[in-house]
């Protein structure tokens, strides 16, 4: 299972689907133009979904550099949110809830971008 380090202290969902051959530029874009999110904040765990739903990849900002953290599972898909490019904040048990394979859409709330 992927587990966040112990200097995660939020964790970013944006759904939809997203184009995994992107490298971390590309994924600091995407937080930034399409969700309106600031992914230099430190702490925040940006999580992001392919079309196959069986990989994710994450972008996390430790202070002085990202890091990019990328997994596929080898059976089964996640249950990823369906709803079409929207930034939605998890806890720590939904995001255990999310690796482990379980639907956590509906106890997910959204989170507004930021003018």
């Amino acid at each position: 299972m992927l587990k966040p380090g112990i200097d995660v202290k939020k964790i970013i969902v944006l759904t939809g689907r997203t184009d995994l051959r992107r490298g971390i530029d590309g994924m600091v874009s995407i937080v930034k133009l399409r969700y309106g999110l600031n992914p230099v904040e430190k702490g925040s765990l940006f999580l992001f979904c392919g079309t196959k739903k069986d990989r994710i990849k994450g972008i996390f900002f430790e202070g002085d550099g990202f890091v990019l953290v990328y997994k596929r599972l080898s059976q089964g898909k996640y249950q990823w949110p369906h709803n079409e490019e929207e930034a939605k904040h998890l806890n720590f048990l939904q995001f255990s809830q999310l690796m482990e394979g379980f639907t956590i859409e509906s106890s997910i709330n959204k989170i507004s971008k930021k003018d």
